[in-house]
């Protein structure tokens, strides 16, 4: 009986070391569960040298090549803020629903990113003309979004710009023993800012201006736009006017409050007229066109 318990057990283990025996040759050999810990095949953006993996040995191209991050296809558009970008804020639900198949049958439902097209280039000229032709802000003023506009102004501006917006920030503040800016940062106090329009410091956001960079990769659309409320806010503080959800005494063409916004949109939809009694029973067809388009009303 002993004799048999050890054979058993000498040939249970045999199994079990055969069962994990490596491939050699045209030996597949064995494992148990590969999937769990790698990939034998080629996956995208994942590299892990996986000794069993004959990727490199029998193709053309390097895995290690093909798995890395890639940029996208030349003229990709990413499906993003693309197509409200000839929209006031009125239009941005009806253009959400469309592009998240929320009202159209036909529609595909996409997550929305931040991409959003610019069609101005860093240059002086091309700043001027986004200063010229960008005036309203797509987005309304309100409490969110000006908490939001301040909380990443503090983090992304305040240190060179001020908390003010004074360009006293730590950076040049004498409070800074190690202070040594080579520019004096903008002063948004000034009155020339405060006659600028809203495309000169959307450009400045895009692209930097002398010695500052840009952020268009660390602030999303809505947050640039958010960033720029919150700069009108400062500058009205300094002239004691108001600029709040509620009330916009600095100057109207460089927002529209929540409130007032609220009330026009309720106007817009009263005026249009109501759909016959049986429209329930008549499906609207999807568009034929998207909505994304050229110009430059929202940067």
């Amino acid at each position: 009986m002993r004799q048999f318990k050890l054979f058993l057990i000498i040939f249970v283990s045999v199994v079990v070391l055969y069962s994990c025996s490596p491939a050699d040759g045209n030996k597949t050999g064995h494992e148990y569960m590969p999937d769990m810990a790698h990939s034998i095949a080629y996956e995208s953006n994942v590299y892990g040298n996986y000794y069993l993996n004959t990727w490199d040995s029998a193709s053309v191209f390097l895995r290690k090549d093909l798995s890395g991050v890639r940029l996208p296809v030349k003229g990709t558009i990413p499906r993003g803020y693309a197509g409200y970008m000839n929209a006031d804020a009125s239009q941005f639900e009806e253009i959400h629903n469309t592009l998240r198949g929320g009202t159209h049958m036909n529609s595909i439902a996409v997550p929305v990113n931040s991409h959003v097209p610019y069609h101005y280039t860093d240059t002086e000229d091309e700043r001027t003309r986004a200063s010229q032709e960008i005036i309203n802000n797509p987005f309304p003023i309100t409490e969110k979004g000006l908490a939001n506009g301040k909380a990443l102004y503090d983090i992304q501006c305040g240190i060179c710009h001020g908390e003010k917006g004074d360009g006293l920030g730590y950076l040049v503040s004498d409070a800074n023993p190690n202070a040594k800016y080579p520019a004096a940062p903008a002063n948004f106090l000034q009155d020339t800012f405060y006659n600028s329009t809203n495309g000169r410091y959307y450009h400045a956001i895009m692209y930097g201006k002398n010695v500052m960079g840009g952020y268009a990769d660390k602030l999303n659309f809505e947050e640039r736009w958010q960033v720029i409320h919150y700069i009108r806010s400062l500058q009205a503080k300094e002239k004691k006017l108001v600029y709040s959800a509620s009330t916009n005494t600095f100057n109207p063409s460089y927002g529209v409050p929540e409130k007032q916004f609220k009330a026009n949109l309720a106007t817009r939809q009263t005026d249009i007229a109501p759909m016959p009694a049986d429209s329930a029973k008549v499906q609207t067809p999807a568009p034929t066109e998207s909505h994304s388009g050229g110009g430059s009303h929202d940067e």
